[in-house]
């Protein structure tokens, strides 16, 4: 299902499909879909989110109540509805969401037994993707190594890691990029890494300075220039419904994910040439 990345963003073109994901919870990773979707969409990018978290927070970080989430996620992987269907207008201008209800939870066991259960996005997207009016799509991945992110990558084009800057950083992200290595043997030959953004970064932390050094060292430049500042603003955020960039677009977070959106836009745009 995945096509080339360098015809993304062109009228007529299918969209760049980007799965943010890793299986550590509480690093940044639906933070960084909503904030960076709002990013790209404050460019005039059209953009489209699709929560594949059974938590939902990606859809409450948008202010989509739980009775407004009748069109879910779920019901795009079950096949009930299409693309179409499933996504909802959101605050932001040029952004729209498939929302994850509780239903959701129970896809996992569901799709255990089903045909072509690790396809069930791409599968879901194919026939509407094209059509679906957007540049970018951002899925937010549950923080959990399984089924319904099994799915994110292989409906993907590429996978965002965000990364928290503490000791335990590199030994978590191996079992990640392992696991994108089995996709990409198995089912998905063309994703790749599109990058790793670190996240929660603390400069009065010592520690901070140095996990960053270990990544670089590590990853080279797959590792974006910007960093996402530990920030309380971004953290209340969600609690208001907004992402940060409507609730105080002139903090430091929110300028952190502007700068981020910046970077990955001119990184595509080299890769597109």
């Amino acid at each position: 299902m995945p096509s080339d990345v360098a015809s993304a963003g062109r009228p007529g073109s299918r969209p760049h499909i980007l799965a943010i994901a890793n299986q550590k919870g509480g690093v940044g990773k639906t933070t960084t879909a909503i904030n960076l979707a709002t990013a790209l969409a404050a460019t005039r990018k059209r953009v489209m989110v699709i929560d594949l978290d059974p938590q939902g927070n990606a859809s409450t970080g948008f202010g989509i109540p739980h009775e407004g989430r009748r069109q879910s996620t779920y019901r795009l992987l079950a096949g009930e509805i299409p693309l179409a269907r499933a996504a909802l207008t959101t605050e932001v201008p040029g952004l729209t969401l498939v929302p994850a209800g509780p239903d959701l939870a129970g896809a996992e066991v569901e799709l255990v037994d089903s045909e072509r259960r690790e396809h069930r996005l791409a599968d879901a997207l194919a026939p509407g993707v094209g059509d679906a009016d957007v540049d970018y799509i951002l899925i937010d991945c549950p923080p959990a190594l399984g089924l319904l992110t099994i799915n994110g990558l292989v409906a993907a084009h590429a996978v965002l890691i965000p990364l928290q800057c503490e000791f335990f950083a590199l030994e978590g992200i191996s079992h990640l990029t392992k696991t994108i290595e089995r996709v990409r043997a198995r089912f998905n030959p063309g994703l790749t890494i599109q990058g790793i953004v670190l996240t929660m970064f603390d400069r009065r932390n010592n520690l901070s300075e140095t996990v960053a050094e270990d990544v670089r060292g590590y990853f080279g430049d797959k590792v974006y220039r910007t960093v996402i500042p530990r920030n309380v603003r971004v953290s209340e955020a969600p609690s208001h419904g907004k992402p940060v960039l409507l609730y105080d677009t002139s903090c430091a977070g929110s300028k952190a994910y502007i700068q981020l959106a910046g970077e990955l836009l001119r990184q595509h745009k080299t890769l597109a040439a």
